[in-house]
């Protein structure tokens, strides 16, 4: 090996071991590297600034203006309330019923905007049916994925790939190209969750007969009045006389967590008592006399009738991140009160004030619906949930002139196709994504004095930067020596073998470092295996298209498995546990198709 490509390898180590840690945003990551790569020489000013010029980077940011128009229409919403089942059904029914939708929507649409509208509603439907919403949350994910991997606009990492191949004369993918085998997977996937979603999904397992499934806990703090007529009250049964249809689940005193069933336990005034509860007992504890939730005390002002709950979940555009609750009030800056914390699956109760905020933390609000209206549409969180209706909607010609804009650019996508096929013409789709953009401005459908807002700068720095990474790659000699290393590991079965190692190889990048990131790097080796190979290289670029899209195992390398994984409350095993066969899935089915649809 040569020296650049010690420092290559060198590199991309510390560069893993930086997404680990989430030591910065994944963009200044990438970046940084790229710059490392530039000032030590192994590539040009020219090759790192060339990421950004891209035709796939470039078609992805006007993408996001369409995505937000969809999104600020409220047409997800409204479809979402339309196909939700009305009454309850065996689990088999219930998931593909929503799964399909979802994944045909996003087949055409960011899947991140899809999972953000579609959650709240979600939980609020499994609410009504008496149903765990932890079996539904992570089959919203999913399908979302298994959509995105059907076509080329689906998912941004499949247009990182088809850039990459128009950079280097391989003429890129057409629209429905990767639906070969996307769609394979996607309806052996909504099988294997129709089948074995009850069983492996967390929550309680639905049944028709017996005591219903578990709903939504809601959490609230209370504090006792002063002269509260509860102090020196026993908890018994996890229950405290004259708070009907609450649990407690813990009493906070002097720095201890005191749980029922531990032992007596009398209240005093000074007690912080964390209770679960239905939607509605919002209203019922705000009403009380002898209690109060923690924070009220800043919210004095307001009647509590214009107090609603709110969950967001924080995003990596939230600029206070790090910071601690202290630090950094919500109070002062959306004039909302911090209730909860919840992370990793479990709610943080001890030491709340002292806790250093990070993206995906799933933080619950008391604010008024001004809350909503300000900040509702902001890019630094995620709305995901909200107790009590919110009534703000645009009206059904704003939702149709959307659906005809998206039905619209998508058949001219197709059209397009179809003449390239017929008579070798092909126009950039960038064309019609940047019409679908400007009309939906024009038309007001998204404002035009914020649109900037709706656009990911970091996942745009992240795609460039690993772009530059990808070139080091090449001009290092590290493709060829990692192209060298699979062939003759598995010369015995051929480009078959390689593809298999090309597609965990990704798969394995996707969840350290994101999807954009791993197909960009993984691009060149697959290039060169495929020249030391003597075969075409578009089954590997598939394979890596294919494989980028499937993050199923956990929620770093897909955006909406981290909201879902917030929303849900989640744990990691969770999605080991629902996700591992759903990733074999595709990686079976993806070494046996690819080779046939696609010959080397």
């Amino acid at each position: 090996m040569t020296f650049e490509a010690w420092i290559v390898v060198a590199v991309i180590f510390f560069l893993m071991v930086a997404f680990v840690m989430e030591a910065m945003r994944p963009g200044l990551i990438l970046l940084s590297a790229a710059v490392i790569f530039m000032v030590t020489g192994i590539i040009t000013d020219q090759e790192l600034i060339s990421g950004f010029s891209n035709d796939g980077l470039i078609t992805i940011a006007v993408l996001f203006l369409v995505n937000e128009g969809i999104k600020q229409s409220g047409l997800i919403t409204r479809l979402a309330k339309a196909y939700l089942p009305r009454k309850r059904n065996r689990m088999t029914f219930m998931l593909p019923r929503l799964m399909i939708p979802v994944a045909f929507f996003s087949a055409f649409l960011n899947n991140l905007p899809i999972v953000v509208n579609f959650s709240p509603i979600l939980i609020r439907w499994a609410e009504a049916m008496k149903l765990s919403y932890k079996k539904f949350l992570i089959p919203l994910s999913y399908a979302a994925i298994l959509g995105g991997m059907c076509t080329l606009i689906g998912t941004s990492s499949n247009l990182v790939v088809h850039g990459l191949m128009l950079e280097t004369g391989n003429g890129g993918f057409h629209l429905f190209e990767l639906g070969k085998i996307g769609l394979a997977v996607s309806v052996f996937g909504f099988i294997y969750m129709s089948v074995f979603g009850n069983w492996l999904l967390p929550g309680e397992k639905i049944k028709f007969t017996g005591k219903p499934a578990e709903g939504k806990d809601y959490y609230f703090n209370l504090k006792l009045t002063e002269n509260s007529q509860l102090a020196g009250t026993e908890v018994v049964d996890n229950k405290i006389e004259g708070l009907p249809g609450l649990e407690v689940h813990s009493v906070a005193r002097k720095n201890r967590i005191l749980k029922p069933g531990t032992g007596r336990i009398k209240l005093l005034l000074k007690d912080e008592i964390l209770v679960t509860g239905t939607p509605d007992k919002l209203n019922y504890i705000m009403s009380h006399k002898e209690v109060r939730l923690k924070g009220m005390e800043y919210l004095g002002n307001e009647k509590p009738e214009n107090l609603k709950q709110y969950e967001v979940v924080l995003s990596p555009r939230f600029p206070w991140l790090g910071q601690t609750v202290t630090e950094f009030s919500f109070f002062d800056q959306f004039n909302a009160v911090v209730l909860a914390i919840h992370r990793n699956g479990e709610r943080i109760t001890e030491n709340l004030n002292n806790l250093k905020l990070k993206v995906g933390d799933n933080v619950v609000l008391l604010a008024t619906e001004k809350f909503f209206d300000t900040w509702g549409s902001s890019q630094m969180f995620y709305l995901v949930n909200y107790m009590r209706d919110l009534h703000h909607d645009k009206g059904s010609r704003v939702k149709w002139r959307a659906l005809i804009i998206l039905m619209a650019m998508v058949a001219a996508i197709v059209v397009n196709e179809l003449v390239s096929y017929g008579y070798g013409m092909r126009l950039n789709i960038f064309i019609y994504v940047a019409f679908a953009a400007i009309l939906m401005i024009w038309l007001k459908i998204l404002p035009q004095q914020n649109y900037t807002k709706a656009v990911s700068w970091d996942m745009l720095i992240s795609i460039a930067s690993a772009f530059a990474i990808g070139k080091a790659i090449q001009n290092s000699g590290v493709a060829i020596l990692l192209a060298a290393d699979a062939i003759s590991i598995v010369r015995s079965i051929g480009p078959v073998g390689v593809l298999a190692i090309i597609w965990l190889f990704t798969s394995i990048l996707t969840e350290i470092i994101t999807n954009n990131a791993a197909v960009a790097l993984v691009f060149p080796i697959a290039a060169m295996a495929a020249q030391l190979l003597g075969v075409d290289s578009r089954p590997f670029f598939v394979a890596i298209a294919i494989a980028g899209a499937s993050s199923f195992v956990s929620a770093r390398g897909y955006r909406s498995n981290l909201v879902i994984k917030a929303v849900g409350k989640y744990s990691g095993n969770d999605f080991l546990r629902i996700g591992a066969p759903m990733q074999l899935i595709a990686f079976i089915l993806s070494v046996i198709l690819i080779p046939y649809f696609w010959e080397f």
